[in-house]
């Protein structure tokens, strides 16, 4: 243990903390901008900068470790003046129209040129301006970019695929897309991951806020709308609801207010999902001979895009079944339509989802099953729909809970657990188990799979038959684990593979939070639904079996492989 003082005050702390750290202790918070605990300690803004006794420069306090006697200062007056100088100088390097910025109320870098009282800066504006595809789902405005090296750092470290880099020297020091090449040819997977990092509005998706409101308004178009599982976990986030007040109820009766025609829950879909994967895992082990091991799953875009531009030799290896977004896409314009009586030409496919990649994978040709177009027309973000429910000046907090409409509003704990990491995989496993057996496991056989670790492993066994499987979350995972399994070190029968660390509960749709991961503590929410739910059991879902009785016939039906599955070799497009 180390003993010290920061600003008179005496504190114990292991040995190799920082300075930053040890203040907490002290309930003293330093102010920071790009240190991110565990990914970005490098001290490029110097925000941080304290002042220690006996040291004529100031030090950092994000990645400077305590010593033994140390005396920390710091808000002393010289550490305010520099801190002060070096946010300014910041700002002369950024686009500081915060009223149309993305970001405007919830950027680290407003704050804290709000806290320290700076209304007016000195230095010469430089921001930079680049152009960039506006009608791409990620967007990079340089003008906004601080150079704290975030985005860099979640896409080498977690994501392992090295989109973004520096460039140029001095002040003319920028990020952008690694070797001057286009966001296509840098293969980039749209987890977003670098936009939740960000602490500032460099980057951000694409909005379509503007043709949601047109199409809401418009007499002659039917909006229907589905909410994905982890959306619920974390939409009040983003207007400052508190979660006892963030009800799934809540979020419905805010999205009537809207003027959405028909709302939905993705949840149904996700257990239609689980019918179709698991028919299709335990088809192929009844013949391993002509399949390859282990079987991916297909819920993700970003994974797939990885897979695809990756390690395009694994693609055979994917599951055709198509994500829960895109099956209620193409049974909204079939089946759905035909149950509520109303012109599928007319309906406007939405999702809410938590997730950017999302918006990529609607506009994939080989998702267009039926003669309406696209089957789902356009994607919000858990961000949008907040900002949505701002626009409309909805007071969430004073609604009153609202269900679903009827029938298709429908899902169950197996569904709702897709927003986690696992959640896919022991859904899957669970139904699995019904199919094989003819008899209901025990829903909590298999929760070896949870759990926020990067790369989990489990064996069980159905009726016999012996399973190995694996659950990967974060894209270097992804490549761990490829690469493992390529060297013989590892063997599986199934894998479940999600983009974003933590899974969609962390995804890059999600609300921001400059300096916290929030995937585990949503993940837990979503188990606790689980729990809750009467139907834990996706084969149990009573429209699911209305929808294969009266539309489908059967899982794996050639209806079902013309509207549920998809062929990756249609997965060209670039938006």
């Amino acid at each position: 243990m180390v003993k010290l003082t920061i600003d008179g005050r005496t504190v114990k702390v292991e040995e190799g903390t920082t300075i930053l750290n040890a203040a907490l202790k002290l309930d003293i918070h330093i102010p920071h901008l790009c240190y991110f605990e565990g990914l970005n300690e490098i001290g490029a803004c110097r925000v941080c900068a304290v002042e220690v006794k006996g040291k004529e420069q100031l030090v950092a306090a994000c990645n400077t470790h305590v010593t033994e006697g140390m005396e920390v200062f710091t808000n002393s007056p010289k550490v305010r003046k520099t801190r002060k100088v070096n946010v300014r100088l910041i700002l002369s390097d950024h686009d500081c129209k915060c009223a149309t910025c993305a970001r405007s109320g919830n950027c680290a870098l407003q704050s804290l040129a709000t806290d320290l009282g700076i209304l007016e800066n000195p230095y010469i504006n430089v921001a930079e301006e680049k152009k960039w595809d506006r009608t791409y789902p990620l967007i990079r405005d340089d003008s906004k970019c601080i150079k704290c090296m975030r985005c860099i750092q979640v896409c080498d470290k977690i994501q392992s695929l090295g989109v973004w880099d520096l460039s140029g020297t001095g002040y003319r020091t920028t990020v952008g897309v690694t070797g001057n090449k286009t966001m296509e040819e840098a293969n980039c997977t749209l987890c977003g991951q670098c936009i939740t990092h960000c602490p500032v509005g460099a980057l951000r998706s694409r909005s379509d806020i503007e043709i949601m409101f047109d199409a809401i308004a418009d007499p002659d178009i039917i909006t229907m709308v589905q909410i994905a599982p982890a959306v619920r976990t974390a939409w009040g986030e983003e207007i400052g609801l508190a979660k006892e007040k963030s009800t799934l109820g809540r979020l419905v009766s805010a999205m009537r207010r809207l003027g959405f025609d028909y709302i939905f829950d993705t949840n149904f879909s996700a257990d239609m999902t689980i019918m179709e994967e698991g028919s299709e895992f335990l088809e192929r082990l009844a013949h391993k001979d002509k399949h390859d091991f282990p079987m991916f799953t297909s819920c993700c875009p970003g994974w797939i895009r990885f897979a695809r531009s990756q390690y395009p030799e694994i693609v055979p290896q994917l599951s055709t079944a198509k994500s829960p977004q895109q099956m209620f896409g193409a049974l909204s314009k079939t089946y759905i339509a035909e149950c509520l009586g109303v012109d599928p030409s007319k309906i406007f496919s939405v999702s809410v989802m938590p997730c950017m990649a999302k918006k990529y994978e609607s506009t994939v040709p080989d998702m267009a099953s039926t003669e309406y177009g696209q089957d789902v027309d356009l994607v919000l973000t858990t961000r949008e729909i907040g900002r949505m429910i701002r626009a409309d000046h909805i007071r969430a907090d004073e609604l009153k809970e609202e269900a679903f409409d009827e029938f298709f509003g429908e899902g169950t704990g197996a569904a709702v657990i897709f927003g986690a990491t696992g959640g896919v995989m022991e859904a899957a496993l669970r139904s699995a188990y019904y199919l094989v057996t003819g008899k209901n496991p025990n829903p909590e056989a298999f929760k070896d799979v949870r759990g926020i670790a990067g790369w989990k492993e489990a064996s069980f066994e159905i009726e016999g038959i012996p399973l190995k499987v694996a659950v990967v979350s974060g894209l270097r995972n992804a490549r761990e684990l490829i690469l493992a399994l390529k060297r013989g070190e590892v063997k599986y029968d199934f894998v479940e593979v999600m983009a974003c660390p933590g899974g969609c509960s962390g995804g890059g749709g999600q609300p921001i939070h400059a300096f916290e991961e929030m995937a585990e503590e949503r993940g837990k929410i979503l188990y606790g639904l689980d729990r809750m739910n009467d139907l834990r059991f996706s084969h149990e879902n009573p429209t699911v079996q209305k929808v294969y009785e009266e539309f489908l016939e059967k899982p794996l039906s050639e209806k079902a492989h013309h509207l549920l599955h998809t062929d990756y070799n249609n997965w060209d497009s670039k938006k």
